[in-house]
């Protein structure tokens, strides 16, 4: 494994004081690897999400630490992509990916010809004049990912951002992402609840589970890509990580 990337020590999240007070994570260890594809999985309200508002800085943690070594000279750690694509309505597509580069001391031109080169990575450079509503669900989705890429984030942070789409959209998205992954070498960090996506695009899936949540179960992926949802040892992965959360769950 390469160096890491991302490093959570005895984390731990709470809101609250007193008798309010609800703990989200205690006691959590993860490690992410340079490069590696990292998807985690668990019931609704176990602090999936959470991570990577920690990771953004969007939450700040209770306890432990939290250690992102991003590349020397890298333009941007992270960026995050929501499960809505939260487009600006009145930009076109192009300057909805050359948003983030605003500030960064690039001239407007500059700032259009990176986000040109985004919207080329996700396959959308044909539609670069449009607007927000003349878009797809899943264009929309893409013109986000072009977002995110733009910045050249050391980091690419994806909370959800299939699950509002139809299945078939949703799997077009992932077949990108596992071309995007395999051409850029960037480190991802993907949280689904959906197990058959979960296997689809990682290199190691988690688990988490618990009130408060830590990491239950760990399982790594060393299947060939581009995969296909389909094959029986990815099927199996899937049934065997759908028992783990079923047995963590009765346990918990």
């Amino acid at each position: 494994m390469s160096e890491p990337v991302i490093e959570f020590r005895d984390l731990g999240l709470a809101y609250g004081q007193g008798e309010a007070r609800t703990v989200i994570l205690a006691g959590l260890d993860l490690t992410v690897a340079r490069g590696e594809v990292l998807v985690i999985v668990g019931e609704s309200g176990v602090g999936k999400s959470t991570l990577l508002r920690v990771l953004i800085g969007l939450a700040r943690p209770s306890s432990g630490t939290v250690r992102v070594a991003a590349r020397p000279g890298c333009r941007t750690p992270m960026a995050l992509v929501f499960q809505d694509a939260r487009l600006l309505p009145w930009r076109r597509v192009v300057d909805n990916v050359a948003f983030g580069l605003e500030g960064g001391g690039l001239s407007k031109a500059e700032r259009r010809a990176e986000a040109r080169k985004g919207l080329a990575l996700v396959g959308l450079a044909d539609l670069a004049g449009r607007w927000p509503h003349q878009l797809s669900g899943g264009q929309r989705q893409r013109v986000a990912i072009a977002r995110a890429l733009a910045v050249e984030p050391d980091v690419l942070l994806m909370d959800e951002p299939f699950s509002a789409l139809d299945s078939f959209t949703r799997e077009g998205l992932q077949d990108e992402l596992q071309r995007i992954t395999a051409q850029t070498g960037k480190t991802v960090v993907f949280v689904t609840h959906d197990i058959d996506e979960a296997v689809t695009l990682a290199d190691r899936v988690v688990v988490l589970a618990g009130k408060p949540g830590r990491v239950a179960a760990e399982v790594r992926i060393d299947l060939p890509r581009p995969r296909k949802r389909r094959d029986d040892a990815l099927q199996a992965i899937a049934r065997q990580l759908r028992a783990e959360l079923s047995r963590r769950s009765a346990e918990l």
